[in-house]
């Protein structure tokens, strides 16, 4: 990056509702991360919105940005909509944080997604939009599970791969969940706001596989927002790296995002070792430890013992792993998440996390990726964030 970018102002909703539409939550994630900045709506100078199944479940196909954030004063900004899937919100702060450096700030990014609509099929179609259309039939016959989700099935099917080659075992997955749970009950944001034990979790209704329930991310309704600049606001947080890498199927998922990691350690000038507080993309618990390893925050088979050991919760030894609950239980509101993740970042090198606040925290990253081809990630994204 040549100028250096800011988060001048965050904000986010409450995902423990379903009761809003699209449009209002967009608004009160805007305004909220509009009022955190000190800025009006008429100073904006672009805007940038991520939303996955608006098409499909809002009746919305096109100019979301346009249409849901209308009535909020923004003059005759530019807006700009994006779609990645999972990795919609992610790839939105990426396109802001471009448009400052090139001297559109101050730029204001927002994630919105409204799953609940009613109709459960039609709310997994928009999940499996994520997918190509050619490779969808065959990933249903080899990944056919009673939940019905072609995702779910893939993520168990990794579970198994990393419990017979890393030594991964259920109890550790569990409580990886477990910790999401308790982390999510630390947050007034979160979706799943009640801690459950191991017991619960290993005992729940089967999805697929070996994965429980509470093991998974399930649909949220939910919208997050950041505005990015050259110039600091209320916040003192700096985007020191925003990287993001597409899949083609030359490389494996968890490859592609070791790659995109490596650079922004590259970018960013800092490396696992280095990173106090970490939010990434935890589809499942089981992945949640799989990424651990992954990106190299640990060593192949170490990650689901350093979790049962409670090292990566608050007040542990290792780097504090999805403080907001993560995906699990603070919700994965699809194209939201990403943002939702660099909110919570935010909070957090702010000294504003309330019950869950890491001590002196100094670097954050946030991990998030979006979409499947060919056994890839359609996107992988990475955000390091450093205290000023």
């Amino acid at each position: 990056m040549t100028n250096v970018t800011y988060l001048a102002g965050v904000g986010m909703t409450d995902m423990s509702r379903r009761d809003r539409s699209a449009e209002q939550m967009a608004r009160e994630a805007a305004g909220a991360a509009l009022g955190d900045a000190g800025l009006a709506p008429g100073e904006v100078g672009m805007v940038v919105l991520a939303n996955a199944a608006g098409g499909r479940l809002c009746d919305q196909g096109c100019i979301r940005g346009q249409t849901w954030l209308r009535d909020l004063g923004l003059g005759g900004a530019p807006v700009v909509n994006v779609d990645n899937s999972c990795a919609g919100g992610s790839t939105a702060l990426h396109v802001a944080t471009m448009a400052a450096e090139a001297g559109r700030g101050p730029v204001l990014a927002v994630g919105v997604e409204k799953m609940w609509i009613g109709d459960r099929l039609e709310t997994l179609a928009g999940v499996e939009d994520g997918l190509p259309a050619k490779e969808r039939p065959d990933m249903r016959r080899r990944h056919d599970n009673d939940s019905g989700s072609v995702l779910m099935g893939m993520n168990s099917t990794w579970m198994a791969h990393q419990m017979a080659e890393r030594g991964t075992t259920a109890q550790e997955i569990a409580l990886a969940a477990v910790k999401a749970r308790r982390c999510g009950a630390r947050n007034p944001f979160a979706q799943f706001r009640r801690p459950l034990t191991v017991e619960e979790v290993l005992h729940a209704p089967v999805v697929a596989g070996g994965l429980t329930r509470p093991m998974c991310s399930s649909f949220t309704d939910g919208a997050a927002a950041a505005v990015v600049d050259t110039v600091g606001g209320a916040s003192t947080v700096r985007i020191t790296a925003s990287v993001a890498r597409s899949g083609n199927g030359d490389l494996d998922y968890h490859d592609r995002m070791r790659e995109a990691i490596d650079e922004a350690w590259k970018v960013a000038g800092v490396g696992p070792d280095d990173v106090d507080v970490l939010e990434l993309h935890d589809a499942t618990s089981a992945e949640e430890i799989y990424a651990l390893e992954s990106l190299g925050f640990f060593a192949a088979g170490e990650a689901g013992a350093a979790t049962a050991a409670g090292r990566t919760d608050l007040g542990g030894d290792a780097v504090f792993v999805n403080p907001s609950g993560g995906l699990v239980a603070r919700g994965h509101p699809l194209g939201a998440t990403g943002l939702a993740q660099v909110v919570e970042l935010a909070w957090q090198l702010r000294g504003l996390a309330t019950g869950r606040q890491v001590e002196r925290a100094r670097v954050a990253v946030a991990v998030n990726s979006g979409g499947i081809i060919a056994g890839d990630t359609a996107l992988a994204a990475v955000h390091v964030l450093q205290a000023s």
